[in-house]
């Protein structure tokens, strides 16, 4: 099968997942070509069968704005056309699945077709209560889709209810590697974050407001009181230099290690005890899901499609978002009881293998692809 995708090839959990399926497929014998603005960060090195195709955007005097999505349909047509690919696998809704749309009417025209599957990731989707004039744009460029797919249940709902959709919308949810994101004791970086032994809280997002990064830093204070604690922040965005000033503030300049943006992120995962994501939307939590596939368990909000992969009380705990002092309290329970904390990893990683694992979810997606193949 010759598939193209294409994805916001950043930092971003849609992009993370897109590479990832890419090289999974490929390593499974299909030929997958990326069409994208710039090389996906995930493909570090040279993978058999994975091809790359820049969007390259003309800066022509008289556009003020780059005209990405026309450039885009442009290299689509170009690379279907002449990698003769069997189906388009479009991450977010805008504008990739629009110039996906538009690509397809171009091809009706020279009596060829291409199947367009769309998957949505969710900011796609919520993005329409920020820019409502989107919302009838997103609801055609969904419904005009082959096949549409959302990475878990809480987003397919949304979706269905926020736009009115018709077409049916199937859940493939994200996945991993878990032995790559695998327990593996890593002592000389835990011994330079915590040298006296201290426990050790992670967080790791865009730091966008959504991300909630200032209440890991109010969950430290919270646990500090009761157990010598440190926070390892990982990633960047609009939010780092308030959590900067707020640790300043209040003094916790020696508790908070601030990593920017990392790739390896398996090795820093290990270091911790303890995962935090306190957002106030989350449409799956893949930055969760890594960190219990390396046997941490996650304090997170009940929020959007957290729940779906956060059992509470089994491999987690959950609070309401902005509730810091209840995640405090059950940061604290699981790190001074070391039997509950012990089955709490177990069945973090063991969640993880046996319901994410890229063995389970990535020949969902090739059923999938066959299915929308033998449409009419």
């Amino acid at each position: 099968m010759k598939i193209g995708i294409t994805c916001y090839p950043t930092y971003g959990g849609s992009g993370v997942v897109a590479t990832e399926l890419g090289k999974e497929l490929a390593a499974k014998g299909h030929q997958v070509h990326f069409i994208s603005y710039a090389f996906p960060h995930r493909l570090q090195h040279f993978v058999e069968n994975v091809f790359f195709h820049e969007v390259e955007i003309s800066n022509y005097p008289l556009f003020e704005h780059s005209l990405y999505g026309l450039a885009l349909t442009s290299k689509m047509l170009e690379v279907i056309k002449y990698e003769k690919l069997d189906l388009l696998h479009v991450h977010y809704a805008i504008p990739h699945a629009t110039s996906a749309y538009l690509t397809k009417q171009i091809l009706k025209k020279e009596n060829s077709d291409i199947k367009v599957i769309t998957t949505l990731h969710g900011t796609d989707i919520t993005l329409v209560g920020l820019e409502p004039s989107f919302l009838p744009l997103v609801k055609f460029s969904i419904e005009e889709s082959n096949g549409t797919t959302a990475v878990s249940r809480f987003l397919k709902e949304k979706t269905l209810t926020n736009y009115n959709i018709e077409s049916d919308i199937k859940v493939i949810n994200n996945f991993i590697d878990t032995d790559l994101f695998s327990p593996m004791p890593n002592e000389l970086l835990r011994n330079k974050i915590a040298p006296n032994g201290e426990k050790i809280l992670i967080h790791t997002s865009n730091f966008r407001p959504v991300k909630r990064v200032p209440d890991t830093i109010k969950i430290l204070t919270e646990v500090k009181k009761e157990i010598p604690a440190k926070l390892v922040l990982i990633g960047d965005g609009p939010e780092r230099s308030e959590c900067e000033r707020l640790v300043r503030e209040m003094n916790l300049a020696k508790d908070v290690f601030f990593l920017g943006k990392q790739d390896v992120l398996q090795e820093i995962l290990n270091i911790a005890d303890i995962f935090l994501l306190p957002s106030q939307s989350e449409s799956f939590g893949l930055s969760a899901l890594e960190a219990m596939s390396c046997g941490v368990p996650v304090v997170c909000s009940s929020v959007g499609g957290l729940p779906e992969l956060v059992r509470h009380n089994e491999t987690g705990y959950i609070a309401e978002f902005g509730d810091t002092s209840r995640m405090a309290k059950y940061v604290i329970d699981l790190l001074t009881n070391d039997k509950k904390f012990n089955a709490f990893s177990k069945n973090a990683r063991l969640r993880a293998i046996e319901h994410f694992d890229k063995k389970i979810i990535v020949p969902q997606y090739e059923k999938y692809y066959e299915e929308i193949l033998n449409q009419d």
